[in-house]
């Protein structure tokens, strides 16, 4: 949205929109599989970050937030440069930035592969391009910034694994590309869905996908 989502959403139309908005469950033909490539379960306690973009990042947040062994999840850009890392900018869909969110999670408790298996299956619909429901534009792009080429491996199998398996109805059209940087959002964006839990663009959107993810993946889900 052009219009900063925190006006929109205090409009009756935010309502509207929202209940046309990016299903809560990315709607697979069948249910999302394990990835058959995934890094090792840590034997010791440790901190791993992943970066992943798909939609407005308050929902990417929010479910990942719920996730156990994630240590962090914050808000923010990625893709473009540090000069244009902000919000009214990055609106314009001009910058080359992703409304990302940055995870910091335990090797030891969850993996990456398991991170990304929760990506597509309750935190967006991998299959739209450049848009999740109400929100378009290339900032609103699914992505995987990858932060090693272990991560790229991973990544890379799980796509071809899902297209593969004809797991979604139409072709994923998530990218795979290395992380330059992460930019922290503004302080207003951060933990917006468990600050506003009235807000309706939460309750349409974000909200489902988090009770999604208690429900299909009850082994990973913390309701801290």
């Amino acid at each position: 949205m052009k219009t900063p989502k925190i006006r929109i959403a205090a409009l009756a139309l935010a309502s509207l929109l929202a209940a046309t908005a990016c299903s809560a469950k990315a709607d697979p033909a069948s249910p999302v599989p394990a990835p058959a490539t995934d890094e090792p379960r840590a034997s010791a306690p440790g901190k791993e970050t992943a970066v992943l973009a798909g939609g407005c990042f308050w929902g990417i947040q929010a479910v990942f937030q719920h996730v156990k062994g994630v240590i962090s999840a914050t808000s923010g850009y990625s893709g473009g440069s540090a000069k244009t890392a902000e919000y009214e900018t990055v609106s314009t869909g001009e910058t080359g930035h992703a409304e990302s969110v940055q995870i910091v999670y335990d090797p030891s408790r969850v993996t990456y592969g398991e991170l990304l298996r929760v990506f597509f299956s309750v935190a967006h619909d991998p299959t739209e391009l450049n848009r999740q429901g109400p929100d378009e534009g290339t900032q609103y792009r699914s992505v995987i910034f990858y932060g090693s080429d272990q991560q790229k491996q991973i990544a890379d199998a799980y796509v071809g694994q899902l297209e593969q398996a004809k797991v979604f109805r139409h072709r994923i059209v998530t990218q795979v590309v290395p992380l330059h940087a992460f930019y922290p959002a503004e302080a207003y964006h951060q933990n917006y869905a468990a600050l506003h839990p009235d807000n309706p663009y939460i309750v349409f959107n974000d909200a489902p996908k988090v009770a999604h993810l208690r429900q299909e993946f009850p082994n990973l889900y913390t309701g801290k």
